[in-house]
């Protein structure tokens, strides 16, 4: 079937300024055809109806001033391997040597550039099974042209986390990130991410995660005011295997997470969760989750907290589906807003869809203001409103925040949580 106008344009467009690296693989070419044949996002396609992708899809980059934080590196009292990027480009000097017990770290584009590495048999793997049943073209994009971000193979418990750090320099910056990691079965490790990136960002994340392995990850999507980004998370979990991560977004035009999950092995578990917070009308964060349940005993959790004011706008689409066979299945599903305003605005489509009939499946969503009895409970004790708000919002988010496993690298979210209500009274 051929595109519409309207999308075969735009796509057209793009794809005329980009180059396939140099000897290219056949996983970057089956992506390139795979744009071609889907057409870049559109604000009528299904699943963008309520985020529009122009500045995403658009052939130059939207400019982003520069955020200078006073508030100092996140994670910065963690023992960890930091791997730097400053506008997509590798800076060896700020990053750790990349060696640590129990993971492999290389460069993606001498990873794929290499005679033999496993890479080359993943990379783009994952991306290509979530197209399925939902297009996802920026993720193809991505697949095809990023040249930019790390293969991490995890052959053990890994002795110290591996810290991502994104940094912005350039108002112009428009990146493509793609990041491959192999949990080994039995293996464990912790990925941190934390920055801004660009001014746009595409960035694919790509896991695999064998039988028996774990793997956590927690993300902070740094605080510039203009940055734009479209992120994409690709999961497979083997049998008996751990799969958590938890995003914290705060700042930002446009921000779009998605996060596509398969349970392929018996007795799995995958968590996934995430706090915003927005302020002002040009705000807008968009959580797009699509879960699959293909094995027996597994269980999801999908948890996601917004605190919107003056205008901001917040999504969530989360789905869980449920093979025929995937029996014992326990999915858990709830997005919830904090509108501090009138003018904020939450929309939400929630989604189950079951073949199994030995289930336990629930979704709730639910948007509203601070409620009241707690305010003047708290005011009558002597608590000032502002004061009594914050803690009231910090409740909220709890939930969401308690899918961290590692109390220390939760404490320091809610710090920086404190701080921004702190700073936007």
């Amino acid at each position: 079937m051929a595109l519409p106008k309207v999308k075969a344009d735009a796509t057209e467009a793009l794809l005329a300024t980009l180059t396939l690296p140099e000897g290219a693989s056949e996983a970057r070419q089956a992506a390139l055809a795979r744009v071609g044949a889907m057409g870049l996002p559109h604000g009528r396609d299904e699943y963008w109806k309520y985020t529009k992708p122009d500045t995403l899809t658009s052939v130059e980059a939207p400019q982003a001033a520069l955020f200078h934080n006073d508030e100092g590196p996140l994670f910065d009292d963690v023992d960890r391997v930091k791997v730097v990027f400053v506008d997509g480009v590798f800076d060896a000097g700020a990053s750790d040597d990349l060696a640590a017990e129990g993971l492999e770290i290389d460069l993606l584009a001498d990873a794929m550039a290499a005679d033999i590495h496993w890479v080359n048999d993943l990379y783009g793997v994952l991306e290509t099974r979530g197209q399925v049943p939902v297009e996802r073209p920026l993720a193809a994009l991505n697949t095809a042209f990023a040249t930019a971000g790390v293969a991490i193979r995890v052959t053990g418990k890994a002795s110290k986390p591996v810290n991502l750090i994104y940094l912005h320099s350039d108002t112009g910056s428009d990146v493509r990130l793609h990041n491959v990691i192999k949990v080994e079965a039995g293996a464990e490790m912790t990925l941190l991410e934390t920055g801004p990136a660009a001014a746009r960002l595409n960035k694919v994340l790509e896991v695999d995660v064998a039988d028996g392995a774990a793997f956590h990850h927690v993300r902070a999507q740094g605080r510039d005011h203009e940055r734009r980004a479209v992120t994409h998370c690709f999961t497979r979990l083997g049998t008996e295997s751990v799969f958590k991560s938890f995003t914290m977004t705060a700042n930002g035009v446009l921000t779009r997470n998605e996060c596509i999950i398969e349970l392929t092995g018996d007795d799995a578990q995958a968590h996934v969760a995430g706090v915003c917070m927005g302020d002002g009308k040009d705000f807008h964060h968009d959580d797009t989750v699509f879960i699959t349940h293909d094995a027996v005993n597994c269980e999801s959790r999908q948890v996601f907290k917004k605190v919107l004011r003056n205008g901001a706008t917040g999504v969530f689409q989360g789905k869980i589906l449920v093979k025929e066979g995937a029996q014992k299945t326990d999915g858990y599903q709830i997005s919830q807003s904090l509108l501090l305003d009138d003018d904020s605005q939450f929309l939400a489509k929630p989604e189950l869809e079951i073949y199994a009939d030995d289930v336990a499946c629930s979704h709730g969503s639910t948007s509203g203001a601070i409620d009241d009895t707690a305010l003047f409970y708290l005011r009558s004790r002597g608590v000032p409103e502002k004061a009594a708000t914050d803690l009231l919002t910090l409740a909220f988010l709890a939930e969401a925040l308690d899918e961290i496993e590692d109390e220390a690298l939760a404490d320091a979210l809610r710090d920086r949580l404190e701080g921004w209500l702190g700073r936007h009274g």
